[in-house]
């Protein structure tokens, strides 16, 4: 069962909350403070925006920390506005029990750089319920995020 608005303003934790992010079944999480772009470093605070430039992939903090309960999971999806300029997203299913500021990964599919404010609305997360609590919730290496994460992937020789 997917959460609906009212549910996910009173049992899910998202700091800071905007009420102008909140839609019927999800919450549009937002540009944060920082992001990486062809391996650089960018302060979007500070700079008020990321750009992206064609067929470059980046790395993009989102501003709100999310913390799940261990009977909610979420799916997050690309806010199809930036789909349709060209942006494509991978992002992995947010585990019961996470806690943190998310790192998303997207890629410039156009020929346009595409330009990326401090705070805009970007990924729709949707919250949906387990049938009962997750007998382990995510305790793993990205746990207590509340800055761009790099991959900690370990890699095995073969």
């Amino acid at each position: 069962m997917m959460l609906p608005d009212k549910k996910i303003r009173t049992e899910i934790l998202i700091e800071p909350f905007n009420e102008k992010s909140l839609q019927p079944a999800g919450y549009d999480l937002r540009i944060g403070k920082e992001a990486m772009v062809g391996g650089r470093f960018v302060n979007v605070e500070e700079e008020g925006k990321v750009t992206i430039p064609p067929k470059e992939y980046a790395l993009i903090l989102t501003l709100e920390r999310i913390k799940l309960p261990n009977d909610v999971m979420g799916d997050m999806k690309l806010r199809s506005s930036l789909a349709r300029e060209g942006l494509l997203g991978s992002f992995a299913w947010v585990d019961p029990g996470w806690d943190g500021n998310l790192t998303l990964a997207v890629f410039n599919s156009s020929n346009n750089k595409i330009e990326l404010v401090y705070g805009e609305r970007f990924v729709q997360i949707a919250f949906i319920r387990l049938e009962e609590p997750a007998q382990n919730p995510y305790r793993g290496n990205y746990q207590g995020s509340q800055h761009l994460v790099l991959s900690k992937r370990a890699v095995r020789e073969v």
